[in-house]
């Protein structure tokens, strides 16, 4: 009975031990064939200090003899680079693969941005100089060139059929660490970053650092996946959460870069905000998919084909939008010119609508005017808690609008934390109904319809920006 007992044992522990081993990825045979074709990438850039500044020595913070210089080079006034204005060059480090054996290689566009000289570094020892073919800051891709023949190239994989919990590695140069391996799992994928709207990231938990920008992101089967492009931190290291760029989305940047140089994108002329469960609500949708259309613009595409501030849109080119992300991806992966259809929701209906998707222009900064109105005399709050006040013809002529109401003062600030004094109430939306505001009686009549615990959603213009807040449950009385 003891021997059989013992058999059982070192079989199950048998069992589990190849389990455990069969879990475990080897990542030897990827790194032997695919490593050859990542390449270190050095930058100079030309620049001029002056004492006091935040940049002492002639390197940059993420290279390793900064805190070298920094706690060991004594700095004394008067002293070239110490005092008195210099040039010198900054230096930066990043990293690359090459998509084909005469040279052409994929980066991110910030770690060759404003690059005076740049370096290429392959396994090998080898060094060239590379030329900038064209970059994309919107999606961060730049697309370089080095005079090489023969050079060992990277294969491309699909992100499109990444799963959740897959294991990836990537491989570059972090902290100036040539070809430095590490290993994790995709986290989720299609995440929209903050002014990144070109861009479903593939998020991972991949060591990234300094360094690893512009590196390749594998699949168990040496494929390319993406580009390794942003860390989240809070301390300038590594947290957990990394980045890439999905390398469809770079190739089809690269094609147009080496083809013409710059890259062209669609554009439809509407301002959009995610469609919340409560907004899904007040305009009638059972689901909380698709993308509210806050603001059109005048004469753009959308105007043209009748999209109205308001409108839901469900559907571009017969692609369902799921979450806002989603229509800036698909519009700019468009190519101008081209007619498609859009499918709209308006007052409780399916709608579909044409258009003809016209270019980006450049980007350009401008500053919003405050076109905020001055305030009024109205006192009495609503049963939103708010005091406000009908336009001025003046006013309405500034903001171009036919109607609407300023808000003059938010007595619940605890509950209307999304309003504040200034913003100009343009239409209630509920029950699937968006009725235009247009007076102070008509307003407050309108909220008279509702019990205490419904839903108002407002359509409110601040600045040249317009957007939907939905504000939860209504006063009793007026003045609450």
């Amino acid at each position: 009975m003891k021997q059989w007992f013992v058999a059982v044992l070192f079989c199950c522990c048998g069992l589990l031990a190849s389990a455990q081993t069969r879990g475990l990825p080897d990542f030897t045979d990827l790194v032997e064939k695919q490593g050859p074709a990542v390449v270190n990438i050095s930058t100079t850039q030309s620049a001029r200090s002056r004492g006091g500044s935040a940049q002492p020595f002639p390197f940059d913070e993420n290279d390793p003899m900064y805190e070298f210089f920094r706690r060991f080079v004594p700095r004394h006034p008067g002293v070239p680079g110490f005092g008195s204005p210099r040039d010198f060059e900054t230096r930066s480090l990043g990293s690359g693969f090459i998509i084909s054996t005469d040279g052409y290689i994929l980066t991110n566009a910030h770690v060759v941005a404003s690059a005076d000289e740049i370096v290429i570094r392959l396994t090998d020892k080898r060094e060239f100089k590379a030329r900038v073919i064209g970059a994309d800051k919107r999606t961060d891709v730049a697309l370089i060139k080095i005079e090489a023949t023969g050079l060992p190239t990277v294969r491309l994989g699909d992100p499109g059929v990444l799963k959740v919990g897959e294991w990836v590695v990537a491989i570059g140069s972090p902290f100036g660490f040539d070809n430095s391996v590490t290993a994790g799992i995709v986290s989720a994928k299609g995440r929209s970053l903050p002014q990144e709207n070109y861009v479903p990231f593939i998020q991972t938990d991949v060591a990234v650092n300094p360094g690893n920008s512009g590196g390749p992101l594998f699949n168990m089967k040496g494929e390319v996946v993406g580009i390794n492009s942003q860390i989240y931190s809070r301390s300038g290291g590594f947290m957990g959460i990394s980045f890439a760029i999905p390398i469809d989305v770079a190739m089809d940047v690269q094609t147009q870069l080496r083809t013409t140089g710059k890259v062209s994108r669609g554009r439809i002329g509407v301002v959009i905000q995610d469609l919340t469960k409560d907004l899904a609500e007040s305009f009638g949708l059972s689901k909380a998919q698709g993308a509210v259309v806050n603001a059109v613009e005048k004469g753009g595409p959308a105007d043209k084909a009748g999209i109205e501030a308001g409108d839901v849109i469900l559907k571009f080119d017969g692609k369902p939008i799921t979450g806002s992300g989603d229509l800036p991806r698909m519009v700019g992966a468009t190519k101008p010119g081209s007619r498609v259809t859009v499918q709209i929701w308006r007052k409780g209906a399916n709608k579909d609508l044409s258009l003809v998707v016209a270019e980006t222009a450049d980007d350009k900064q401008a500053a919003a005017p405050d076109n905020r109105a001055s305030k009024p005399t109205e006192k009495a709050a609503n049963r939103l808690g708010l005091v406000v006040a009908e336009l001025t013809a003046e006013q309405k002529r500034d903001l171009k609008v036919t109607g609407g109401l300023v808000i003059v003062e938010v007595r619940n600030n605890s509950a209307r934390a999304d309003l504040r004094p200034g913003d100009v109430i343009l239409a209630l939306i509920a029950r699937g109904e968006s009725t235009a505001v247009r007076s102070v009686q008509q307003f407050n009549g309108l909220l008279a319809q509702f019990d205490k615990a419904a839903n108002v959603t407002l359509l409110v213009r601040r600045g040249d920006v317009q957007t939907f807040v939905t504000l939860k449950g209504l006063s009793d009385r007026h003045g609450e």
